[in-house]
């Protein structure tokens, strides 16, 4: 028998992300509990239908899924086993996904802990996008877990992204979202390079992202931060250095426990950590830029 379609959602971290992302479930029908470390922040999503959670194990409560945003595996740990957490919920919800990027081995070990705790089954989630494709509702999902799981969740997916992918078993999203953000933040340091060497060459770097634009070069984060940095432009935040100086050490970690040689990944994560030395992780990525713009102390 077809299990029961999901109408309730606990939604647990409404950040930059997962703000807009709860929004956008709220508008789809969905009857959405929400929680967050920073209470002040759900004042939008309550006024536009959501009911506010004292704490993760209230949001959780007889939900037919939870879905959880958050910083790092830290946050995921806490929110799930800490004092009021999902595990402590009075009536366990038989799904929970995860939208956070913490890395496969953390993402299996957390959900080992969750089922045998409570029962409940973990579908890995993260999500590419940024918070321009949150707001836009043009994330990309990148699902791991069991097909009838992904599948119950298929609307949930549906109502915050353009796409989403079963990539494979438990962790697999969690894999391909590190690939991905290998990718990324390999690429906003090229840009980044580009940038600088095109000012001291005399070019004029707002026609930059313009020209290249359809060519091999163009990219997503070209066209967002290529133009921040033209433009000296680092806010509103759209993506904080710290989270991709995590991400790449979650690459790192990753390749170095499967005895891969990745150059490109250690090279930057030298800029990145050059970043941390400078006092720049808690802004914009395009804040990449200031290294190269403006000397070392």
């Amino acid at each position: 028998m077809a299990a029961d379609p999901v109408r309730t959602i606990g939604f647990v971290g409404a950040g930059l992300m997962g703000a807009p992302m709860a929004h956008h479930l709220i508008r789809a029908g969905f009857s959405v509990r929400v929680w967050n470390r920073t209470s002040g922040k759900l004042r939008r999503l309550i006024d536009a239908g959501a009911r506010a959670a004292s704490s993760p194990a209230e949001a959780a409560d007889g939900a037919d899924a939870v879905c959880v945003c958050v910083t790092d595996k830290h946050a995921v740990e806490s929110i799930l086993f800490g004092e009021g957490g999902v595990a402590h919920a009075a009536r366990a919800a038989p799904l929970l996904t995860d939208f956070s990027t913490i890395g496969p081995d953390a993402t299996r070990a957390l959900a080992g802990r969750l089922r045998s705790s409570c029962g409940v089954s973990w579908v890995d989630a993260p999500v590419s996008g940024g918070a321009t494709g949150a707001e836009q509702r043009k994330l990309v999902i990148f699902c791991g877990g069991s097909r009838a799981d992904i599948d119950r969740l298929a609307p949930v997916y549906a109502a915050i992204g353009q796409r989403f992918t079963r990539i494979g078993e438990l962790g697999a999203g969690q894999t391909l979202k590190l690939c991905n953000q290998l990718i990324v933040a390999t690429n906003l340091v090229a840009i980044a390079e580009s940038m600088h060497l095109a000012h001291s060459s005399g070019l004029d770097l707002g026609t930059i992202a313009d020209a290249l634009a359809g060519g091999f070069a163009d990219s997503i984060p070209l066209q967002i931060f290529g133009r921040r940095m033209a433009q000296g432009v680092y806010t509103p935040i759209l993506g904080e250095l710290a989270l991709m100086l995590k991400d790449l050490s979650a690459v790192d970690e990753l390749a170095r426990s499967h005895e891969n040689n990745l150059p490109m990944t250690r090279a930057a994560l030298e800029v990145y950590r050059c970043a941390l030395e400078r006092g720049l992780l808690r802004e914009d990525l395009a804040a990449l830029y200031k290294l190269y713009s403006k000397p070392a102390p």
